[in-house]
């Protein structure tokens, strides 16, 4: 119960101030999201059918809540994310090379570990953008990691000017470094343990190559085969072109990841991460099929948390002070004792 809040952390931020802050947060990252990624923001669904590939399982980690309809004896699912939804929706609009959509993504998932930075429930903006084949590089990956933080640091200063309270605490630039690197750097270390002492280096940083077997012969974590590229050679001796966008969390003295976004697969890296996985099978659903005969296009994209955004501006502790969901009660109690608003 001592991890769910600081003992001596008190709020910034009154319920109502909160309440303003959030709808700050919210609509100015979205705004300058679209504006320098170039994105149209399209309704999503918030369940899919079983059975066309569009799920994303989480690399098998998680089982989706799911059920059956009065129409239909096929089962819906609700989505854990929009990974492979937005790329067959860019593709089945017609959108060119550097256009781009993002959505409001809303995701139940059951089986998540509840923390100070997770809930079951899941908040955040999807996005996905048409690329080609020439910018499928390191460079062109780190070009939209930055335009994402300078949303992110100009949304941070819009925030300070109407909550005074609230100081800036970002780095002026996102720092970059591979998952390798960083397990050279803390070879004795866990990853979750690296990530903290990069994020309270760095201030901000992203990490490159999740997914991929690092020297150790473990990979950073997991990651699904069948949307970030994390097994193509970068040019270095290294692998992945895809990451997470982590940062310092002063309130709980931590690592806070406000991102996991990538480079998507080709049909050569795909068809490579899902034998090296054992999952051959699902080159054979709908989407799958859709990438290996060339029907989708190219494209990069990620998840950014909402609710995570807006637990660091607002510099709060525990993200049950900027999103609503169901709790345990130690957690119910832990507030209550603390007079600390649970949304």
């Amino acid at each position: 119960m001592l991890d769910i809040l600081p003992q001596d952390y008190k709020p910034k931020l009154d319920f109502f101030e909160t309440q303003r802050a959030i709808k700050l947060v919210k609509d100015t990252f979205e705004c300058k999201l679209a504006e320098k990624l170039h994105l149209l923001r399209v309704t999503a669904p918030r369940f899919l059918q079983v059975g066309k590939g569009l799920q994303d399982d989480l690399a098998g980690t998680q089982v989706p809540v799911g059920f059956q309809s009065k129409f239909s004896d096929k089962r819906i699912e609700m989505v854990h994310s929009l990974a492979k939804w937005k790329r067959y929706t860019l593709g089945r609009y017609g959108f060119k090379v550097g256009e781009g959509l993002y959505t409001d993504m809303d995701a139940v998932r059951k089986d998540e570990a509840v923390s100070p930075i997770h809930s079951i429930y899941v908040d955040q903006w999807d996005w996905e953008v048409v690329m080609t084949k020439e910018q499928r590089t390191i460079a062109f990956l780190k070009q939209k990691v930055k335009k994402i933080y300078e949303a992110l640091l100009e949304t941070e200063a819009v925030v300070a000017k109407e909550f005074p309270q609230l100081k800036p605490s970002l780095p002026e630039e996102i720092h970059f470094i591979h998952a390798e690197e960083l397990e050279e750097l803390y070879p004795d270390m866990s990853p979750a343990p690296r990530e903290h002492e990069a994020a309270k280096q760095y201030g901000a940083f992203f990490l490159i190559g999740i997914g991929h077997p690092l020297k150790s012969g473990k990979p950073h974590d997991l990651r699904a085969a069948d949307y970030d590229d994390w097994s193509t050679k970068t040019g270095d001796g290294r692998y992945g072109l895809n990451g997470d966008i982590i940062v310092w969390h002063p309130e709980r003295k931590d690592a806070l990841e406000l991102s996991s976004m990538g480079i998507r697969v080709d049909k050569h890296a795909m068809l490579k991460q899902l034998k090296h996985l054992g999952q051959e099978d699902r080159q054979y659903l709908e989407f799958h099929k859709a990438i290996i005969e060339d029907r989708i296009p190219l494209s990069i994209g990620g998840g950014i948390g909402q609710s995570r955004i807006c637990q660091l501006l607002l510099q709060k502790a525990h993200i049950g002070e900027v999103q609503s969901s169901a709790w345990p009660e130690q957690v119910e109690v832990v507030f209550a004792k603390q007079r600390i608003p649970l949304l």
